[in-house]
């Protein structure tokens, strides 16, 4: 009798633990340890886009050790768990959804290429956590073509290409007084084909003539039978709104040719890879949009590539600035959510109006697309110098 009443106390207190084991690991709000905010990055660590991810890795760590070292948000410290998406779509969509379900995190600093963001939106939408890209720019990124509606999940922290495309082109025509300009777009890009499009159809608006419209896909190599057709068509400027890795093959090659006209580009030039690649001479008399300068005289841009210096010994290029931006609007939202919901911390984020951020000062739209000015960089001598400045 003894035993057996000793055996059921013991099977109660052992069960007891066990539950309270359960809530003390289930504590914070969505799944979040009692003392920790988890946030999300899902970013191209790997493959063709890494030197992007890796940049804005560090922008978004640079953010939270910030805001950690003032106390961090609601009481607690903030950390960050980053996904590599490989710089493919497929993979992207797959680290969404660790990132949401597994890792239970708040918010997702999103993917660097748009057609990446776009192939994770739904698992946003689907387990409603908000994702913010530093730097995916073209128009599907946030409103959905199908429905036409805002993704309401989704935002970034870049300007649209509608906005880049027609930078460049308004640059090229007064700036470079062209009159004709060929296209060298990569076809398997969203990015790349909607920032040629804008391109185009302002160019063309303004009484520019597009004189050749041509294409190559992600990881070609061999670009000197078109460079050859664009060369022959004699050009006054070049646009080739593509990522690093081809542009700088193409830039090299080109010159190579004696192409020697101005090439053209938007924000996904902007690599220390570029160079390496490209070749520092070649790369004379190239211009390409962009979100920010280091040699801007601003006092939030100073502070920052200061820190960033301080903490990585580099100098930070848009996508770390982008997505220091980024983590800091969120960061922001949350303490004026005064909440680590994932729903509220979207719903304030969409409120987001006159942040000085380091790349500008920003608002949301309605459609969660940033309202802020752009840079023009030139390339001289294998050297990113500020241009000029283009407000909206």
């Amino acid at each position: 009798m003894l035993k057996a009443r000793f055996t059921k106390l013991v099977s109660v207190m052992v069960s007891v633990l066990m539950v309270a084991g359960l809530v003390a690991g289930c504590g914070g709000s969505g799944g979040q340890q009692a003392d920790v905010i988890k946030l999300g990055a899902n970013l191209e660590m790997t493959g063709g886009n890494a030197t992007f991810g890796q940049s804005a890795t560090n922008g978004a760590k640079l953010a939270i050790k910030e805001v950690n070292a003032k106390g961090g948000v609601l009481g607690k410290q903030l950390t960050l768990v980053v996904a590599d998406n490989k710089s493919e779509a497929a993979e992207a969509a797959n680290a969404m959804q660790k990132l949401v379900t597994q890792d239970k995190v708040v918010a997702v600093i999103a993917p660097i290429a748009s057609s990446s963001v776009i192939a994770a939106a739904q698992v946003n939408a689907d387990n409603k956590v908000l994702a913010i890209s530093p730097t995916a720019s073209n128009p599907k990124v946030t409103v959905d073509p199908n429905s036409g509606k805002v993704r309401d999940y989704m935002f970034r922290a870049a300007f649209i290409d509608p906005f880049q495309g027609s930078v460049m082109a308004a640059f090229a025509q007064k700036t470079l007084k062209a009159k004709t300009a060929a296209l060298y777009i990569d076809n398997s890009s969203d990015y790349a084909k909607g920032l040629g499009q804008f391109f185009k159809e302002t160019f063309e608006k303004n009484g520019g003539t597009i004189v050749s419209n041509e294409a190559y896909l992600a990881k070609d190599t061999d670009f000197k039978a078109t460079l050859t057709k664009i060369k022959s068509q004699n050009p006054d400027v070049v646009f080739v709104p593509g990522y690093y890795q081809e542009v700088g093959m193409i830039i090299k090659q080109a010159r190579e040719l004696g192409l020697n006209a101005p090439m053209l580009g938007g924000d996904g030039w902007d690599s220390a890879k570029l160079p390496e690649i490209g070749g520092a001479q070649a790369l004379n008399n190239s211009f390409f949009s962009n979100h920010y300068s280091p040699d801007d005289n601003s006092a939030s841009v100073k502070a920052f590539v200061e820190a960033y210096k301080k903490e990585y010994n580099q100098t930070p290029d848009a996508f770390a600035a982008l997505s220091y931006d980024a983590t800091m609007m969120v960061i922001e939202a949350m303490k004026r959510a005064n909440s680590a919901d994932p729903v509220k911390i979207k719903d304030e984020l969409a409120k987001t109006k006159d942040y000085q951020a380091v790349s500008g000062l920003i608002s949301f739209d309605a459609n969660h697309d940033p309202v802020k000015s752009a840079v023009i960089i030139e390339m001289k001598d294998g050297k990113q110098t500020f241009k000029e400045k283009v407000n909206p």
